[in-house]
């Protein structure tokens, strides 16, 4: 593995990290109205706090990208899943809460899942799948998935809504690596007249957009404990299942290699949850109930 890769994926889930608390801390007091509408980034824009979450959700995503150019996408994804432990040491900054056995135990879960999955596959990059049947099947797959999630989102925003819409923001943030990655590949060989004649820019910049539109509604209705491990989770499983589908990455297939990239990933999974069910994760505003309408309860000390 590149030493420029890892700098610079760790890096950007530093700044992805740090930049979904500062977002969560903003949306959390969003009108309720504005759920799911693109209201909901018109009115955030006027918060400061919001705008710095954004800028370095931005500068992540650069970064991100510059890996992605450098290294393969089964190698990046799982590496900037390790935002969330980022997101919560300025979490515990915030609140003053211990690790705990539940912190380090999730600490070890994740950053030992990362190691495990790419030690034992280590993922090689070869040329992009010729076939795009299967290209479009995963990204339709992976959209269609979304979609799913986020309609019955919608029927729940208060129950299981937020983790569903972090879930389909995931999948598209994981889709949207992916077609980054193809568009890097695209300005290599042909500079901006290659790159703006493909669709792929357009895609990302649209999944982009709507992935933020979910992700943001998924914060204004619940708390990072709820939103952001499901965001953090299903960001890397798309990732990798579009890179070794359509993109050319290869992992190693023998059995043993199999089983510890599989349980490289439940480790992966494994250390999300805790990490992100710690106490020091913010509880945010109080969870808003359904009471004739939806109204704010006042947040817990």
């Amino acid at each position: 593995m590149s030493v420029l890769v890892l700098v610079l994926a760790v890096s950007a889930a530093c700044c992805l990290g740090f930049g979904f608390v500062l977002q969560q801390n903003a949306a959390q007091r969003a009108p309720l109205n504005d759920f799911l509408s693109f209201r909901l980034l018109i009115d955030l824009v006027k918060v400061p706090r919001w705008l710095g979450g954004i800028a370095l959700m931005v500068v992540g995503m650069a970064l991100g990208a510059a890996a992605l150019g450098q290294g393969q996408l089964s190698l990046v994804e799982p590496l900037l899943a390790t935002n969330l432990l980022f997101a919560l040491a300025l979490s515990r900054r915030q609140t003053r809460q211990p690790l705990g056995r539940q912190g380090w135990a999730g600490l070890l879960l994740l950053a030992g899942g990362v190691s495990a999955f790419i030690v034992a596959g280590e993922p090689q990059g070869g040329a992009a799948t010729a076939d795009p049947t299967r290209q479009w099947l995963i990204i339709g797959a992976m959209i269609g998935l979304a979609l799913l999630f986020t309609a019955h989102a919608k029927r729940s925003r208060l129950s299981s809504g937020p983790v569903l819409l972090a879930l389909g923001a995931g999948l598209l943030y994981g889709v949207q690596d992916a077609l980054t990655r193809v568009s890097g590949e695209k300005f290599s060989e042909g500079g901006f007249a290659e790159l703006l004649t493909g669709w792929q820019p357009y895609a990302v910049l649209a999944l982009g957009v709507t992935g933020l539109v979910l992700v943001q509604s998924a914060f204004e209705t619940a708390s990072l404990r709820k939103s952001l491990p499901a965001l953090t989770a299903a960001q890397p499983i798309a990732g990798i299942i579009c890179g070794v589908g359509f993109l050319g990455d290869r992992l190693r297939t023998d059995a043993v290699a199999l089983s510890w990239e599989a349980g490289g990933l439940l480790a992966v999974v494994a250390g999300i949850v805790l990490l992100g069910l710690h106490p020091a994760m913010p509880t945010g505003a109080a969870e808003r109930v359904r009471a004739g309408q939806l109204q704010p309860q006042p947040q817990a000390q």
